[in-house]
């Protein structure tokens, strides 16, 4: 059964094509009291409850309910009960799902349609209580018996209700547009307590169960003070509707004033001729828009944003956060893109002017250059260069986007906490804007730059954000090309971009950050290489910052030499473009004071008189005794040589260490004591000696804080010296980590190693089998003088670095 109340035309007018079937009374608001039989037959109502008294529109289109009310036209009294039920959602209600309180209702005039639906006018005639169902099929039908109403019309309390109530329902009805004027009128005619409080509740808006609980109210002052209640509250709310009607009119009506205003004021200037430029702001925000090429989502984006600043006053806030978010949108470089230069060989030739040595850096610059000309979607690869500071890795992304004809842009990542830097702000913020990514985009104007990521080892992370993890989808070839930067909200392409990213270590970089770029390390320069440097970049650059270019002064080999070991300490040239700055600006004085236009050849001496005294002395190799060997260590400046001391002295085998060792340092120390330890007999140490004497192991420079397991093989060297009286090889050096199983293994920074060796003096360096790969890597001409040896076990490691006769 499905009936449901509508509001509906006067039912003696009748639809078009309906039969109306007069079955009433003439006087609906005068029904005189009915004798009602003990069995009736149900309806059940849906989202809806039907008062006493009350008349009704009713919709009957079921064939169960057909039944129904066919049977009840054909009865004397044309009665029956309607009862809400519980959940609208049933399809055939039943017993069980509808309440047991209902309304007895008359049919007073009924229509029948073309489709067979009936559309009666009931009036309510009294509540009842279902007490037994007698059938359910072809309809439901049962027992019931009214209900008395507990009534004292003669209290006060009674009499103030009735006249609030109806003052009240009143004023709702002139106040809200959902009800009638007629109800002014009719509320304040109706003196019945019963009837008015039926009235009011089935006008007012709220749930099947609320008025179901009215209904089954019987004591008509408390159902009274509840409808009371419910008319105040619905008086709230119908105030507040009308107050948000108001303004919205009002606003709009502001709004729509203002456009009009602007319009006339528009065609007024054209007729004046004082418009200069084509079309108003937006038509030249739409012209942008047209003409950046958009994708299809970003362009969707910027004309909806297009038209909600149409509907906003130019002095509104927002109309200003509008404006500039399509700025930024039509400025960046959507389909900008700048031609590629690709030719290997003017690249090679870019490179090299610009670099000197860098042999895998400019490869690798090459080979992106060849195979870019073979295939033009080549997606940007992520290198990143590592190295100490000085080495050039900066200045290297101007030379990759000068050989590649693009613009460049340098984006300093050193010290970033705030993952906004990456992605942008969200338009809600206060002067928010795009990350630091578009930016750079928007700076150079094509989609194709060289951005340098410079610094990535310093990116931090706080309760702002982690911007390193924000740097994965920007340098990842596989998702950049749907960048997200929270200001947009829509994607940006980066996969044409050439990524580089520089750092000092590659320790702090997040693993998978660190995966998604190709490491090219730079390892430092070497003192030849830095001469060389000087020579070609770093003199000429000096002389014309210092305005000495049309005197001649001239940078011995031996001067550079001096400068780059007794007045800089680095791997990169940094330090040493300072001093040559220095030495220029003293010339440059002197040439101002004295008035002498040179020539000028910077000497030594001349080097002493400009910069003082020499600042960094390098350690020299010299024959050492028993108990001494040399290490070679590699440092941020680069490699230099170490020694290492062992003496031993009357104690209880205690072992103490000195010289500002690290923890992996102490360990080899220990490693070495105990290896030499179980293999004493091989060489023929009193064990007595490793319980007797104490081993003080110290490595000057103590000021100079040292770790790493590189001096492993100078550390046995030296205890193995000091127990046997064997004295260390002179002019001999050694790296090489050990462990108890008298292995030699591996270690980094060989190049340096074995540099600072030759430039110490050393004749031989006794290096790790599997470090003889990077050995071959180094310049023929820079190992010119240096015997090398190859070691695998500890064993033949003491071979080459113990001399054969005891002291």
């Amino acid at each position: 059964m499905s009936e449901d109340p509508k509001d509906i035309r006067s039912l003696e007018e009748g639809p078009e094509g309906g039969e109306s079937v007069d079955v009433g009374t003439g006087d609906l608001d005068c029904l005189d009291p009915v004798d009602c039989p003990d069995a009736l037959p149900i309806i059940p109502l849906r989202n809806t409850v039907l008062f006493p008294m009350m008349v009704s529109p009713l919709l009957v289109n079921t064939e169960r309910s057909r039944q129904l009310v066919d049977d009840v036209l054909v009865s004397e009294d044309r009665l029956m009960l309607a009862v809400a039920v519980k959940d609208s959602v049933v399809e055939s209600p039943s017993a069980k799902d509808i309440y047991s309180v209902g309304t007895v209702l008359r049919v007073v005039k009924m229509l029948k349609f073309p489709d067979d639906s009936y559309r009666l006018l009931v009036q309510g005639v009294g509540r009842a209580r279902i007490d037994h169902i007698l059938q359910e099929e072809p309809f439901l039908k049962g027992e019931i018996s009214l209900l008395e109403e507990e009534l004292d019309s003669e209290s006060v309390a009674m009499t103030a209700l009735v006249r609030n109530l109806a003052q009240q329902f009143s004023e709702l009805a002139a106040e809200s547009p959902r009800l009638s004027d007629e109800f002014q009128h009719v509320a304040m005619n109706v003196e019945e307590p019963s009837r008015l409080a039926d009235l009011v509740a089935s006008n007012l808006d709220f749930d099947v169960a609320g008025k179901q609980a009215l209904l089954e109210e019987l004591n008509v002052e408390a159902r009274l003070r509840r409808i009371s209640d419910e008319v105040s509250r619905a008086r709230d709310v119908v105030h507040v509707e009308n107050e948000i009607r108001e303004k919205v009119q009002s606003d709009m009506g502001k709004t729509q004033r203002e456009y009009m205003l602007r319009q006339q004021l528009e065609a007024i200037r054209k007729e004046l001729g004082e418009t200069e430029e084509e079309g108003t702001e937006i038509q030249r925000l739409r012209d942008a828009i047209d003409a950046a090429k958009m994708p299809e989502d970003a362009h969707k984006q910027a004309a909806r944003e297009l038209d909600r600043i149409e509907q906003i006053p130019e002095a509104s806030a927002e109309h200003g956060v509008i404006r500039t978010y399509l700025e930024w949108m039509t400025d960046l470089p959507w389909a900008v893109e700048s031609e590629d230069k690709l030719d290997v060989n003017l690249a090679r030739e870019i490179l090299d002017e610009d670099h000197y040595d860098l042999v895998k850096v400019k490869d690798r610059i090459v080979e992106y250059i060849a195979v870019l000309s073979l295939k033009r979607d080549l997606k940007g690869p992520i290198l990143c260069f590592t190295g100490p500071p000085g080495t050039g890795k900066t200045s290297l992304g101007h030379s990759i986007a000068r050989s590649l004809g693009r613009e460049f842009a340098r984006i300093s990542l050193g010290g970033v906490h705030d993952e906004a830097e990456i992605r942008g702000h969200r338009r809600t913020y206060v002067g928010a804007m795009p990350g630091r990514i578009l930016q750079a985009l928007r700076r150079t104007k094509t989609r194709n730059p060289v951005i340098l990521l410079d610094e990535i080892d310093k990116v931090g992370s706080d309760q702002r954000g982690d911007p390193s993890s924000a740097l994965l989808e920007v340098l990842d070839p596989e998702q950049n090309n749907t960048f997200s930067d929270h200001y947009l909200e829509v994607p940006f392409d980066l996969s044409k971009v050439l990524f580089i990213a520089t750092a000092n270590q590659v320790d702090p970089i997040p693993a998978p950050l660190l995966d998604r770029m190709e490491v090219i390390e730079l390892p430092g320069y070497t003192a030849e290489e830095k001469c060389e440097i000087a020579k070609q970049y770093l003199i000429p650059r000096q002389l014309e910052e210092n305005g000495l270019v049309d005197i001649k002064v001239e940078f011995p080999e031996e001067s550079l030499f001096s400068l780059i070991h007794d007045y800089t300490r680095e791997a990169g040239v940094r330090n040493l473009e300072r001093e040559i700055g220095s030495v220029c600006r003293k010339l440059a004085r002197k040439v101002a004071e004295d008035e002498n236009d040179g020539p000028f050849s910077v000497s030594e001496s001349l080097l002493s008189e400009f910069l003082g005294p020499i600042r960094f002395e390098s350690e020299l190799a010299e024959h050492v005794g028993a108990g001494v060997s040399v290490g070679l260590a590699w440092t941020p400046s680069g490699g230099d040589i170490l020694f290492i001391e062992a003496t031993s002295m009357a104690g209880k085998g205690r072992l103490k260490l000195t010289g500002s060792l690290g923890d992996v340092m102490r360990e080899s120390v220990e490693a070495a004591r105990s290896w030499l330890q179980s293999n004493a007999e091989k060489f023929q140490i009193d064990l007595a000696s490793f319980q007797e004497q104490d081993i003080h192991l110290h490595v000057p420079a103590g000021a100079v804080p040292k770790d790493g397991p590189s001096a492993g093989v100078a550390m046995v060297t030296a205890l193995t010296s000091l127990l046997t009286g064997r004295c260390a090889e002179s002019f001999v050096a050694m790296t090489g980590e050990i462990t108890l199983r008298g292995k030699v293994l591996p270690v980094g920074g060989i190049k340096e190693k074995v540099l600072a060796a030759k430039r110490s003096g050393i004749t031989r360096v006794v290096l790790p089998e599997r470090n003889r790969k990077d050995v071959e890597e180094i310049e023929a001409d820079l190992l010119s003088g240096i015997e090398f040896n190859y070691v695998g076990t500890i064993d033949e490691a003491l071979e080459y670095t113990l001399a054969e006769t005891i002291d």
